[in-house]
């Protein structure tokens, strides 16, 4: 069992109008008043390496980095100046070739496909974050419990993820699932496997049916037959959609929790409301 102490994380990317940067810095006050482990963010979201703190809020920030396309002497550029910033956590992913990097909870987070550049697999990132910074960050790394869309088979998809934990990797974050069975047995092959670091799950709150269905259908999350029912029948009553969805994500982390999850990572799109109602339905700490 892992020793780090329950964890929760919310993710947020950088806004792609300018209302929705002019609506971020609100969402991330009131995310931060529930005192996060960290915000993870995609690099150039608000300031996120600025003393590594996200918008002065004293929340730890934890930029993605993804190697894609890149090259060592560019990553090496950006590791020092998240160093002399006082970023101490690095999400480390491969990326994807066909797509900037939106948010750990939607495609990009985390194939391990060959890419261009100089670094080709996710692990070989890991591998050159920890030989030239050694213990200076504390390294995130991702999984998927229902295998990444792009793998030709799931054992070599889990093959990959194995690889980035020898690499060095400090913790895991999956993609986001409604089907806990897919997580506890992603967790048991792990062990099975040696793999002793948390494996965070990632949480996706209900608050739009054809944005989910568009956001799983591009990262391989399945929605169980039954959530997709009810959320069809429900798309014309927000309302009521928000109310099954809470209830429904819920269950899940309760779920996952009561199993021994090592916390939670909350893919908040950039909203704090659906994020926080779950927060307060889970009965989690909230300081304010």
């Amino acid at each position: 069992m892992p020793s780090d102490p329950i964890s929760f994380s919310f993710e947020l990317f950088p806004p792609r109008t300018p209302e929705g940067a002019a609506k971020l810095p609100a969402v991330v006050k009131k995310l931060a008043a529930v005192q996060p482990a960290y915000f993870s963010v995609t690099y150039g979201a608000g300031g996120s390496t600025q003393e590594g703190t996200y918008e002065d809020t004293g929340v730890e920030a934890a930029p993605h980095l993804t190697c894609v396309g890149s090259t060592r002497a560019r990553v090496a550029e950006l590791l020092d100046r998240y160093r002399a910033a006082g970023v101490r956590r690095i999400v480390a992913l491969r990326g994807d070739a066909r797509q900037t990097n939106s948010g750990a909870g939607l495609p990009a987070m985390a194939g391990d496909a060959a890419a261009p550049g100089e670094f080709r697999f996710g692990n070989e990132l890991v591998e050159f974050i920890r030989k030239t910074h050694d213990s200076q960050f504390r390294i995130e790394v991702a999984c998927y419990p229902e295998t990444h869309p792009q793998a030709p088979h799931p054992d070599e998809d889990f093959a990959h993820f194995v690889r980035k934990v020898k690499a060095g990797a400090h913790t895991a974050i999956t993609q986001y699932f409604f089907n806990a069975d897919a997580y506890f047995d992603f967790v048991e092959r792990g062990a099975r496997a040696g793999v002793s670091i948390p494996i965070v799950p990632g949480i996706m709150p209900i608050t739009n049916f054809a944005q989910l269905a568009r956001f799983s259908e591009a990262c391989g999350a399945e929605i169980p037959r039954w959530i997709r029912l009810r959320l069809e029948h429900l798309a014309d009553d927000r309302p009521a959609l928000l109310d099954f969805g809470l209830e429904a994500v819920t269950r899940l982390c309760e779920t996952l929790l009561k199993g021994g999850a090592p916390g939670l990572h909350f893919y908040t799109l950039n909203q704090s409301e659906p994020v926080l109602r779950l927060w307060r339905n889970l009965g989690l700490p909230s300081p304010t």
